[in-house]
């Protein structure tokens, strides 16, 4: 099958991205053959590609916003049927018996696996992964819009969650990619409002049109009950801390920030303002995630790629040349929409 490693990371533009050619996968006991249809560009993979997520082992296939059709399934495999569409996201295994996976917080899982990461990902024409961590995807969406639910959609809620938004509270959305186009939508159903900051001219005009109360470079025209930081930028952290109402929660949704500046209790922590990181998700977090996108419906704005333009969907994303989400389209994928 062909693929794309990271065989060495460095920077994007120097192209770190290898193309090469490997046996096809096996299904193991309990796991699934998935052909490739579409996979999402995610901001992890180009850590990953970059060097600031060290892979973790030569020769990793990144891409974990998998969409792709059952081929063969391993033995005592029984949740999916060939022929079944499937979603494979970033949480591919915990041990499911340690403190945090008995208390329901599996994404703290000191053993837990990554695709993409730890395994090999949907960078490729095929993808393996345990059914027991796969999603059904919801009818409606093609292959290229249902891929970035997989991350870009399930960490946005969890990182919502996170924020502790109130029940018609101001949120702050700073980022607009592909997980914020996301979270402003359940953020808006559930009847918040919502002020966006990003340097992007393009990205505030998608914002308002998808019903942000304003779009902004700055500073939100009011205090904010919670905010998420989808920017990998350390240093927006103090102005965003500054901008929270007493009790407000701050949400850093990437698994990879630069510094933080110094903080001043008086002026970004006092009147218990709370700084929060997000780690993963867990498998309940992508079920309650994918039913309600199914709900609202979610509208996702996609850029596509072909196979062979991974490493620029990459770059592109690394220059912010576009607004919405990247997905790669597998050459024999017809992309269409499922019922």
């Amino acid at each position: 099958m062909r693929a794309w490693i990271v065989r060495q990371p460095g920077p994007i533009d120097e192209h770190p991205l290898e193309f090469t050619k490997r046996d096809e996968p096996r299904p193991g006991p309990g796991q699934v053959l998935v052909k490739v249809l579409a996979c999402g560009v995610c901001r992890t993979d180009l850590h990953l590609a970059e060097g600031d997520l060290a892979p973790r082992h030569t020769g990793v296939v990144p891409g974990h916003e998998i969409v792709g059709r059952v081929e063969a399934v391993g033995e005592n495999s029984t949740r999916f049927n060939i022929g079944d569409r499937v979603g494979i996201a970033w949480l591919r295994q915990t041990c499911g018996h340690c403190r945090y996976c008995k208390a329901g917080l599996e994404n703290l899982c000191t053993s837990s696996i990554y695709t993409g990461w730890d395994e090999d990902g949907g960078f490729a024409e095929y993808a393996v992964a345990n059914e027991d961590y796969a999603y059904s995807l919801p009818g409606g969406l093609s292959d290229e819009r249902a891929a970035p639910l997989l991350c870009s959609g399930i960490i946005g809620y969890r990182s919502l969650m996170r924020a502790e938004l109130p029940e018609g509270g101001r949120l702050g959305i700073y980022g607009f990619g592909a997980s914020a186009h996301l979270t402003i939508q359940i953020a808006l159903f559930q009847g918040a409002r919502v002020h966006v900051i990003t340097r992007s001219a393009e990205a505030r005009i998608a914002a308002m049109q998808l019903g942000a109360a304003s779009a902004g470079d700055r500073v939100p025209p009011e205090p904010l009950d919670a905010a998420i930081l989808f920017a990998p930028v350390g240093s927006l952290v103090p102005p965003i801390m500054e901008a929270l109402d007493r009790g407000g929660t701050l949400a850093i949704a990437g698994i990879h920030l630069s510094d933080i500046p110094s903080l001043n209790y008086d002026r970004h922590l006092f009147q218990e303002k709370t700084l929060q990181s997000v780690t993963a998700n867990t498998r309940a977090d992508g079920e309650a995630f994918l039913k309600l996108a199914a709900q609202i419906p979610v509208k996702v704005t996609t850029v596509p790629y072909s196979f062979e333009e991974a490493g620029r969907a990459l770059s592109d994303l690394a220059h912010d040349r576009f607004t919405g989400a990247a997905v790669l389209i597998m050459d024999s994928a017809k992309n269409q929409v499922a019922g």
